[in-house]
């Protein structure tokens, strides 16, 4: 049986992937294991909070959006690697 992840966990791999160099919405989508409608209430959340910024750029007649993180989102990613070593716990 699989195990839930809990909204931090999603927050905190999401922040891992967008650092990774992933900006695209839908393939931030597929490298946290997401569906598309958590994914979008989920980057806006984190959007509104400071811990990701949007770049929209416009190109062939359409806008396209990519997600950038933030220092705010890169300290809160850090601080919790840092708190996973110390207590020794499994990535």
């Amino acid at each position: 049986m699989s195990k839930r992840r809990s909204m931090l966990d999603i927050v905190l791999d999401v922040l891992s992937v967008v650092r990774d160099g992933v900006d695209k919405p839908t393939r931030i989508m597929y490298a946290a294991n997401l569906s598309w409608r958590p994914t979008q209430r989920i980057l806006k959340m984190m959007v509104e909070r400071g811990l990701l910024k949007v770049v929209e750029t416009e190109g062939d007649g359409r806008t396209k959006r990519r997600y950038l993180i933030t220092e705010r989102g890169l300290n809160v990613l850090e601080y919790f690697e840092r708190a996973k070593e110390l207590l020794d716990l499994p990535v």
